[in-house]
């Protein structure tokens, strides 16, 4: 089931309605069957792979805290590791490994010819196996005790909202959440059905209309020259922006209605003054996972200058492939473990620059400058991301210095939709980073001034929002 679908408008409102009309008792088994219900729609067989993940991780959960030491523990957080992990690499990364050994091996004149698995990817799986191992990793630890409550540990991993793209939430915050009570609060549901309002704007307005002219471009790339190829590139980085920010921003404000804070994914990416920056404010919930859980372990900075860049490319070339299996999308990650390693080897340098071009008088410029800088930055690794492979990535940035600059127009009301989305866009966000209370005062005005802006939202989506755009791109990690 998509957010972007009728079958969500009808679906969504009917739980409210009735989440907030039984005995909160009961509440649990309406939100875990209507979990179940959502994905299902999907494809039902595959909901039996969640719930052998749930059942693994509850009665690991389990045989942990029956035990004080972390060595006696140690086995039941490996049968939630392998479970978790055999389920993600056998129906995500098998075929992938498969065929790298494959080519390594026939490049040595060794045959090798292990079959391939024709399986369909499970949507949300990668979200979905990383919340479960993350509470196994927090009772091993101590962090929290297990979740008794069999029903109720199955929400906390299949807690429709944030089910299949995240945010990737923790046990420590979500668990306590699904067992309070929540009263109707009207107040508390119109900022949920604002968030949801703004996700959809997001989504339908800004990525699918932009997603059209990105994959006429993209998909047609030996037929562009440079520039159009560098307008389709900037497009897209609004496109990935706006489909996986609108999902999470539909996601929280889901959650919120029924009075569930689920935490921010995104905060406003494109105003980061560092690549580093940058992953403090995109896709929050995944950096972070991969913060606590990998990078803290292995030393984080706390170690040598020449180990901290070891552990920094090897985190991000694992979100590299967390996010699905091809060299493209590991490169597109790579790059910004790079990217963060040589400002940090240049950060000397570039302050002498700084003083020796006097910027620092002008903090504004500098500021605009950085901002521009990590931007790019971020453009040119997604060229990666968006090409259907290593080749075409490189072809296309070949072409970017080709010196053909003819430009693709296509239609033109395509093109001005696009671009005045993107104004919109970046208009509220900069009110969000630079004059957040002028937002709050529309907000707390009067009753006709805040739905006055609703309906200029809503109208908008209904004018130009593209309602057959298809599933949200990370739908497939």
């Amino acid at each position: 089931m998509l957010f972007n679908s009728l079958h969500f408008l009808i679906f969504f409102p009917l739980v409210v309605a009735a989440y907030f009309s039984i005995p909160h008792r009961w509440r649990w088994i309406l939100l875990l069957t209507s979990s179940y219900y959502f994905y299902m729609c999907w494809k039902a067989e595959y909901a039996i792979l969640i719930m052998f993940s749930t059942t693994v991780d509850y009665f690991a959960a389990l045989g942990m805290g029956k035990h004080a030491d972390k060595a006696k523990r140690k086995k039941y957080l490996l049968m939630s590791l392998i479970a978790n992990g055999g389920i993600l690499f056998s129906f995500k990364y098998f075929n992938f490994f498969n065929e790298n050994v494959r080519i390594l091996l026939n490049h040595f004149n060794i045959f090798y010819d292990a079959p391939a698995f024709k399986l369909l990817l499970p949507v949300g799986i990668s979200f979905y196996t990383f919340q479960a191992i993350s509470y196994s990793i927090d009772v091993y630890r101590g962090d929290r005790d297990p979740e008794r409550h069999p029903g109720i540990f199955a929400l906390y991993v299949v807690y429709f909202p944030q089910l299949v793209a995240g945010p990737i939430e923790r046990a420590t915050r979500l668990l306590p959440q699904l067992r309070k009570h929540y009263n109707f609060d009207a107040e508390r549901v119109a900022s949920g059905l604002r968030r949801i309002l703004w996700g959809m704007f997001q989504k339908v307005v800004v990525a699918d209309r932009l997603a059209i002219y990105v994959d006429t471009v993209y998909n047609n790339q030996t037929h562009h020259g440079g520039l159009t190829l560098i307008v389709a590139t900037v497009f897209f980085v609004f496109q990935v922006y706006c489909d996986f920010a609108g999902y999470s921003n539909i996601a929280i404000g889901a959650a919120r209605v029924m009075g569930h804070e689920l935490m921010e994914n995104f905060r406003r990416p494109f105003f980061a003054k560092t690549v580093a920056e940058f992953w403090q404010r995109w896709h929050i919930s995944l950096l972070t996972w991969f913060r606590d859980y990998l990078y803290i372990p292995l030393g984080g900075n706390r170690v040598s200058k020449w180990r901290w860049y070891f552990n920094t490319m090897f985190v991000f070339m694992l979100c590299g492939l967390w996010h699905g299996a091809a060299w493209v999308y590991v490169i597109t990650l790579s790059l910004h473990g790079v990217f963060i390693v040589f400002g940090n080897m240049t950060e000397p340098v570039r302050k002498r620059i700084v003083r020796l071009l006097r910027l620092e008088r002008t903090p504004r410029l500098h500021l605009v400058m950085r901002m521009a800088a990590t931007f790019w930055l971020f453009a040119f690794s997604l060229i990666f991301f968006r090409s259907p492979s290593v080749s075409d990535a490189t072809a296309i940035i070949g072409k970017f210095f080709a010196f053909d600059y003819g430009f693709f127009v296509g239609q033109p009301s395509t093109l001005f939709y696009c671009v005045f989305a993107i104004l919109l866009l970046m208009i509220v966000d900069f009110m969000q980073e630079f004059f957040p209370e002028h937002l709050k005062r529309l907000e707390s005005s009067n009753v006709g001034v805040r739905f006055a802006s609703y309906a200029a939202i809503t109208i908008l989506i209904l004018l130009i929002g593209v309602f057959d755009g298809g599933q949200f791109i990370y739908f497939q990690f």
